[in-house]
Parts: C-alpha cells; sequence; structure tokens
C-alpha cells in the first residue's frame, strides 16, 4: 500500500484535504466516497524524481516535498522509539505514528516512509528517500540501530538528542526577546524624535538667528538627513542585508565570512563551544551506537555549519584514516578546545570514547549556556542604557539653545 494526499468535499460542500493509504488512486477514491466525501483529486506523496532517475534516487522529495521541523521530528522519533520497544511490528509502528500525528505534513511522511518499508526498504533506506526530513546523522544512527538489533534504544537517543538541540534553540530565542523589543523600540523612538520632534523646535532656533551649540548643529544636520532621506537609507539597509546573505550564501565567500566569525572576540567563542558540544555530541552518540568510528567521524563533520570548522573536522577523519589516533587528530588540526582533545585522548585510553565524547558535549553546552545567559544578562540594561543615552543626547541638544535664549533675555 502507498500513500496518497487529496483533496475533496464533503457533505456540506466544504474542501477537506488529508492522505490515505491505499493500492491505488482507484482504491483511495473509493476510501473517501465510503466516508461520504466527494474526491477532486488523488496523487501518490512519493514525489517524482529526476528524469532518468530511479524511485529510489537520492532526489526524491528534493524540490516541494514535505518537512518536519526540530519539534516535529523529536515527537515523531519519540513515539517511533516508544512502539518499538513495546515490541509491535515496524510497519504497525509507522502507521500509528502516521495516525497519531496532527500535522499533514508529518503524517504524509510517515506514511511514505511505511509504503517504503512494506516494499521491502529498511527503515534507513526508505528514510534516504527524505533527506530534507532526516539528515545523515539521523540515518546512519537508524542503520546502526537495525544492524545491531537496538533500534528501539537508539530511537531514544535520538528523540533526546533532537529534544536537546530544540531546547537550547528556543532558550536563545526567549532570551533574545527583550534585547531585540527593546532595540526596536529604541530605534522608533529615536526616529520619532528625529522626523517629527526635532524639525518643529529647529524651526523656533533658526527664526532666533542666534550661534547654536556644536550638539545642536549636529542633531539638526541628522534630523535633516533622516527627514529627507531616510527612505533611501532603509532601502540601503535592507539592500546591503540581502546582499550580504547572498553573498555568505557562495562558497567562496562563506568560507572567508566564517574564518572571520571565529576571529571575533565574543562571537567566534560562542561558535566554537556549539559548533565543539554539536561534533562531540554526535561523535558520542554515533559510537555509542555501533557505528565505525572513521564513519562517525565523516558524518560529524557534516552535521557543522561553520565551513572552517567542517573543513577541520575532514582533515581528522583523514588523519584517523591514516592511522592517527583521535585525540593526536583533533590537537594537530589546532582549533577544536582543549577539553574535548583531553576527553578524547581518556576516551581512548580507557576503552570509554563514546561517553568521554558525550560528557565533552554536556560540558560544552554547559559552558556555552552559562556565556549565553551572562551575555543576555548584560544586554538588558546596556540597551536601556543605550535607549536612555541617546534619548538624553536629543534632550540636551535641545535645552542648550534655550537656556542660551534665556540667559541672552536676562
Amino acid at each position: 500500500m502507498g500513500a496518497f494526499s487529496y483533496q475533496a468535499l464533503d457533505a456540506k460542500g466544504k474542501k477537506v484535504k488529508g492522505v490515505l493509504e491505499g493500492d491505488s488512486e482507484r482504491h483511495v477514491r473509493s476510501l473517501l466516497r465510503s466516508k461520504q466525501l466527494k474526491p477532486l483529486e488523488v496523487k501518490t506523496t512519493r514525489q517524482k524524481v529526476a528524469a532518468g532517475g530511479s524511485s529510489g534516487s537520492r532526489f526524491s522529495f528534493s524540490f516541494g516535498g514535505p518537512t518536519m521541523g526540530y519539534r516535529d521530528l523529536s515527537l515523531v522519533t519519540r513515539q517511533l522509539a516508544t512502539l518499538v520497544q513495546s515490541g509491535l511490528p515496524l510497519d504497525e509502528v509507522l502507521a500509528s505514528t502516521a495516525k497519531q500525528s496532527r500535522k499533514p505534513s508529518a503524517k504524509t511522511i510517515m506514511l511514505q516512509v511505511r509504503s517504503r518499508v512494506l516494499e521491502g526498504l529498511s527503515l534507513a533506506q526508505a528514510m534516504a528517500e527524505l533527506p530534507k526530513v532526516f539528515d545523515n546523522l539521523y540515518r546512519a544512527m537508524v542503520r546502526a540501530g537495525e544492524s545491531s538489533g537496538y533500534l528501539g534504544p537508539v530511537l531514544e537517543q535520538l528523540a533526546e538528542y533532537t529534544e536537546q538541540g530544540q531546547e537550547a534553540k528556543q532558550k536563545i530565542k526567549m532570551a533574545m526577546v527583550y534585547p531585540v523589543i527593546m532595540l526596536v523600540v529604541s530605534i522608533g523612538i529615536v526616529t520619532f524624535l528625529m522626523v517629527s520632534v526635532v524639525p518643529k523646535i529647529v524651526d523656533m532656533f533658526t527664526r532666533s538667528k542666534q550661534q547654536l551649540p556644536a550638539i545642536t548643529e549636529f542633531l539638526i544636520g541628522a534630523s535633516d538627513f533622516l527627514t529627507n532621506y531616510g527612505l533611501f537609507l532603509f532601502v540601503a539597509i535592507v539592500a546591503a542585508v540581502v546582499t550580504f546573505k547572498w553573498a555568505i550564501k557562495q562558497e567562496k565567500y562563506k568560507a572567508k565570512w566564517h574564518a572571520v566569525v571565529l576571529r571575533m572576540p565574543l562571537f567566534g567563542n560562542l561558535t566554537l563551544q556549539s559548533e565543539s558540544a554539536r561534533y562531540a555530541s554526535t561523535l558520542g552518540l554515533l559510537a555509542s551506537s555501533g557505528v565505525p568510528l572513521l564513519d562517525a567521524l565523516r558524518i560529524a563533520a557534516q552535521v557543522l555549519t561553520n565551513s572552517q570548522l567542517k573543513s577541520a573536522a575532514g582533515e581528522v577523519a583523514v588523519m584517523v584514516q591514516e592511522g592517527s589516533s583521535l585525540n593526536k587528530a583533533l590537537d594537530a588540526v589546532g582549533v577544536f578546545p582543549p577539553l574535548l582533545v583531553q576527553m578524547a585522548a581518556s576516551g581512548e585510553a580507557n576503552g570509554k570514547l563514546a561517553d568521554q565524547l558525550l560528557h565533552a558535549a554536556r560540558n560544552q553546552e554547559r559552558e556555552l549556556s552559562f556565556t549565553v545567559n551572562t551575555m543576555m544578562g548584560l544586554m538588558e540594561p546596556f540597551m536601556i542604557l543605550f535607549m536612555g543615552g541617546v534619548v538624553g543626547f536629543i534632550v540636551v541638544a535641545m535645552l542648550l539653545p534655550i537656556f542660551q535664549m534665556n540667559q541672552l533675555v536676562n
């Protein structure tokens, strides 16, 4: 049976959408009619591959296919782990997971995987047709779990990994809410004062024809610039941001930008901590799941987002392939934190490399969390001081000429 998406009309004439399993489009249309629905469109959820490609091509779902966010993927993985460990057959596990999925995209994905499993593919092979949903790390761990017979525990580890990643991202987003709001409010207030309030007060100073203080002259010039060219400035900033985002997607510029990021005083350290934690965690999870170290190193290199660190991780894999120990290879590239190198050396010495790598990842994550919390704690008062300083500058620039006028009158 395959998975089919449909559009149909219910008894009230309202259009409804969904996903059903069936042997063919005709079978699905028959099922819809039995539910008092009038089918409008029924099509298979499996995307057509590139011309000349096979159904198992890596181009499946490459464009326009359904996707899942980290939260949905974590929930689905947790459900899969629970049901697999309960002893149910894999096809029933996938069908039950699809049935419990509330989002149509998640339901479509799980039914697609189930249909391929029923055709004789392994779970990892079926997931390989959805690379935008199940990345290399995910598929490698599933493949290791299937080959070792410990698919349930491996899926449990994957669920915890995705949940931790989602939780970390959520914490950073929540911590950024207040500073971002303060920044937007500050910019809004300053822009309003410069465009609406300052020009009206300037007219009074102009009529008095008195010599204005330097800060008042500066403020008037800034106000005139924003009033006359503010829209052009906004367009220029937007164009610069769009151009920058486009440029860092190009490989030749991306590598240069990532190298600059690593050299930044504060953000470079944050990037290194985050990437090192992800690298160590991925290596530890793969090693504990039974994936060979060399394969784990290659997969772990692919989960890094910084191209400089990804290149260094690739060099580590090459050195290990040539016979070097992991800790010596990590030390030789000279970019990863000393703690990770020491933990790798300890793990190789006592035969508990996976545990030591996971321990190193947790340490890096704790250090990263502490650094981020400290930054967010300092950013809030900084934004308040910044806003107060700018508004205070405007007020002083406006009051100084008024004080001068009062002194002349006296």
